[in-house]
């Protein structure tokens, strides 16, 4: 904390013009102003503003598009270029309903949609190098490859956790969904990129971050890229991609360890065809879907994949179904995630990886208004004659369960996930790997939320005055937010997530299971649910 209160006393003895390194000297919390944070980019110079000592930019271009077409660099502009705004998001199927007591703790910001979205927002301490260089951390928001934004939740500020850690902070929109995903490949050369134009979009802002990112103050050789659900399946896709092998340099993986295979380029392509039969097209009239407006394409794209999953054999079916996501298109993304070349090239990228305790389980209405033998019920019908065993199981692994509810929101899926990325990279790796599990539980709304899927995106951002629906805003939390934002940016700047705020965290490896507990009390577990996975999944991990 003190060198944090150390910089915020430099920025209040600073000059006007920010040009230079710090803040200027002001009583207000905002500073903006023709001759305020203006920064030069390959493309033209940007102008931002000051927040509470951080400079902040936003809706900064990193590249352009065509529809399917892959990215390239952003035009060239004369002049300062005003970046004080968040960008377009990418078009997605708008939301026209919500249930009240699970947007109430999301706070949702759906912003304005446009396919002109490859933009990027800078969070910055300062705008020149501090003695060691600051670590970047760039963050892709969830939503699956379908939906999101970087300005969708509030806890993906990035002031706080820039000034908390003295770090520079970028998040990212990108092409999603059909405009991202859908593999045209087979009609013709022109669409050879159409099957991962989204996954290129995140790669073109990496190759923005190494060459602009030193001019707002941040190192570009110690580049950490995080996500959250789609987010984190982000991460994973880069991590295998060849072509982005030294643009970043460590990486975070929360709640998004889902993504095992990429699908495959015949089946992908199989979406594409299915595409134009629906919209009766030849495939000659295959350039009409560029000019096409999104709403019919999305139309058209919802009975392309469901025709498409009805014909799959079980075998070619996932949990998920099939649905918009990278493809092993044999240029992007070469490589199977479990194939040995794939493990290389990821080989020196340190990994942080987790989950929470409940994800998904607080969103069903059915599972919080039941009792122990309603409850009891609903597990016999996947447990079968198992069910006392998982319900002991769940005892043991979480001693704190209370509740009949307890039982039916304990996640399985998204820590097995967890698990089986955190083995892959563990086993005979150069770069160690770290395990977390949130378990902290939101007293908002009788405890409703528990620790549901992106609860700890507040922690992590050290944003629980912005997200106070979600956490409450008490004191227990800020405790919590401290620690675990202090990891983070511990791992981004050194690759190991200790510091003196938590217990001794040992890397990960597959015969310990060493695993950081976030809640009120920080503990380092080692395989603390081992017997209860094993038992829900039927086979070893």
């Amino acid at each position: 904390m003190q060198f944090s209160k150390t910089l915020l006393w430099l920025a209040a003895l600073a000059t006007p013009l920010l040009t230079t390194a710090q803040a200027p000297k002001t009583t207000t919390p905002v500073v903006a102003g023709k001759d305020v944070a203006v920064v030069s980019t390959e493309s033209g110079k940007v102008r931002g503003y000051v927040h509470n000592g951080t400079y902040t930019f936003k809706g900064i271009p990193y590249a352009k598009a065509e529809r399917f077409m892959a990215p390239t660099k952003p035009d060239t502009w004369t002049g300062v270029r005003s970046s004080t705004t968040y960008g377009p998001v990418c078009p997605i199927d708008p939301t026209t309903t919500v249930n009240d007591e699970i947007e109430f703790s999301f706070q949702h910001n759906w912003g304005y949609m446009n396919e002109n979205c490859l933009s990027l927002n800078v969070w910055s301490p300062q705008l020149t190098a501090a003695k060691a260089p600051r670590p970047v951390l760039v963050w892709f928001h969830g939503g699956g490859f379908s939906a999101g934004s970087s300005v969708e939740l509030p806890s993906y500020d990035g002031e706080n956790l820039a000034k908390k850690g003295d770090v520079v902070v970028v998040t990212v929109n990108h092409r999603l969904n059909l405009l991202g995903f859908l593999d045209l490949s087979s009609f013709g050369d022109k669409y050879k990129n159409s099957a991962n134009t989204g996954m290129l979009d995140l790669l073109a802002s990496l190759q923005w971050v190494k060459q602009n990112i030193a001019q707002f103050g941040g190192d570009p050789n110690n580049v950490t890229i995080f996500g959250q659900s789609g987010g984190g399946g982000k991460v994973t896709t880069l991590m295998n991609a060849p072509s982005a092998k030294g643009l970043f340099h460590k990486a975070i993986v929360q709640s998004g360890s889902y993504l095992s295979s990429f699908t495959s380029r015949a089946l992908a392509q199989k979406v594409g065809a299915a595409m134009l039969d629906e919209l009766k097209l030849q495939p000659s009239q295959v350039d009409s879907l560029q000019t096409m407006s999104y709403e019919r394409l999305s139309a058209a794209s919802k009975r392309a994949l469901r025709k498409v999953n009805e014909s799959l054999k079980p075998e070619e079916r996932s949990g998920f179904g099939l649905g918009w996501g990278p493809v092993l298109d044999g240029l992007f993304l070469p490589y199977q995630p479990s194939d040995a070349a794939a493990r290389e090239l990821a080989k020196t990228i340190p990994l942080l990886v987790g989950s929470t305790k409940t994800e998904f389980g607080p969103f069903n209405p059915a599972n919080r208004e039941t009792d122990l033998n309603n409850a009891k019920a609903s597990l016999q019908k996947r447990m079968g004659d198992k069910t006392d065993a998982y319900m002991a199981a769940v005892r043991k692994a979480y001693p704190e369960t209370a509740k009949a509810s307890d039982y039916l929101d304990v996640d399985i899926n998204f820590r097995a996930g967890a698990i089986r990325q955190a083995n892959q990279k563990a086993v005979a790796d150069a770069a160690p790997v770290y395990m977390y599990l949130f378990s902290w539980a939101s007293p908002v709304n009788d405890g409703m939320y528990k620790s549901m899927h992106c609860m700890e995106l507040p922690f992590v951002f050290d944003n629980i005055s912005r997200c106070e629906e979600m956490t409450g805003g008490g004191k227990e939390a800020h405790l919590l937010a401290d620690r675990m934002s202090r990891a983070w940016v511990a791992f981004a700047r050194t690759g190991n997530p200790n510091h003196k705020g938590l217990p001794n965290w040992p890397a990960y490896n597959p015969q310990t299971g060493a695993t950081m507990l976030f809640d009120n009390t920080c503990q380092v577990k080692n395989n603390p649910d081992k017997e209860l996975l094993e038992l829900a999944l039927g086979k070893p991990l």
